[in-house]
């Protein structure tokens, strides 16, 4: 390959529209904007959804339900990264200082994956039936 036999893919160049240019063209006279109408004058738009003043679909359809922002904000923790963690009291603070749930996190909550044969206690984090189950047996201990 030289530089001067370097050009772009089949098809991915072609050339501009040019509107008004006769009517060999296909886009004389009107230049594919129909006859009148506000879509066919220059400056002439509306907003996204409008439908010429008529109740828009997106108000006529009811409001139904509720996502919650904070929900992306609630965590979970593998029992195998606890099982990893240097320090036996965790806390949200201590997962957020390892770097396991992200320093916005609101609430995190361990789940049964993987492992766990040390001894830790929770302190204000959740954790699922199994997970606390697990925790117990390995002699540690859960308070929410």
């Amino acid at each position: 390959m030289q530089l001067n036999t370097i050009k772009p893919a089949e098809g991915a160049k072609h050339a501009k529209k040019r509107v008004g240019r006769g009517i060999g063209s296909g886009l004389g006279k009107t230049c594919g904007r129909g006859h009148k109408g506000q879509k066919s004058r220059s400056g002439g738009f509306h907003k996204v959804g409008f439908e010429g003043g008529q109740m828009p679909l997106h108000r006529r359809l009811p409001k139904r339900g509720f996502v919650s922002l904070t929900n992306a904000r609630n965590v979970e923790v593998r029992l195998s990264e606890i099982q990893g963690l240097p320090v036996d009291e965790i806390d949200l603070l201590v997962l957020k200082q390892s770097g396991l749930v992200a320093g916005n996190a609101l609430s995190a909550k361990v789940i049964l994956s993987g492992e766990i044969t040390r001894k830790v206690q929770l302190k204000g984090v959740g954790a699922t039936k199994g997970a606390k189950a697990a925790i117990e047996a390995a002699g540690g201990s859960v308070a929410e």
